[in-house]
């Protein structure tokens, strides 16, 4: 909807992308991507509704590379992170992943701001 944040998740890794509007909103190149963990898609490069999902199993290891690259150095290099798919920080059954810290993730930057 017009005025709300456009969000997408690559690797259980939610983005904001409002600031690429022109990209992923609404009649946009990528807005099949939005609103849905898009991992699978991503590594393809494909728009199928069927890619569009965090499943990454079969990927090639050109597809895996191609992942981690623009994952790395267009979505986390552009946008900000806005929190985690429940994949990411839930078990299978549901409850708390403790295992899952958001410091120890790649991007977790402690700023010593008040």
């Amino acid at each position: 909807q017009e005025g709300q944040p456009i969000y997408l998740a690559v690797k259980g890794v939610v983005f904001d992308v409002t600031s690429g509007k022109e990209f992923y909103g609404k009649g946009a190149p990528y807005n099949a991507l939005v609103g849905k963990d898009s991992t699978r898609g991503v590594a393809k490069m494909s728009l199928d509704p069927a890619d569009l999902t965090h499943d990454t199993t079969g990927l090639t290891e050109e597809e895996l590379k191609s992942l981690d690259d623009i994952f790395n150095n267009v979505y986390k290099a552009k946008y900000p992170i806005v929190g985690y798919t429940s994949r990411r920080i839930l078990n299978a059954d549901g409850s708390p992943n403790l295992d899952f810290k958001p410091e120890d993730q790649p991007h977790f930057n402690i700023k010593d701001e008040f």
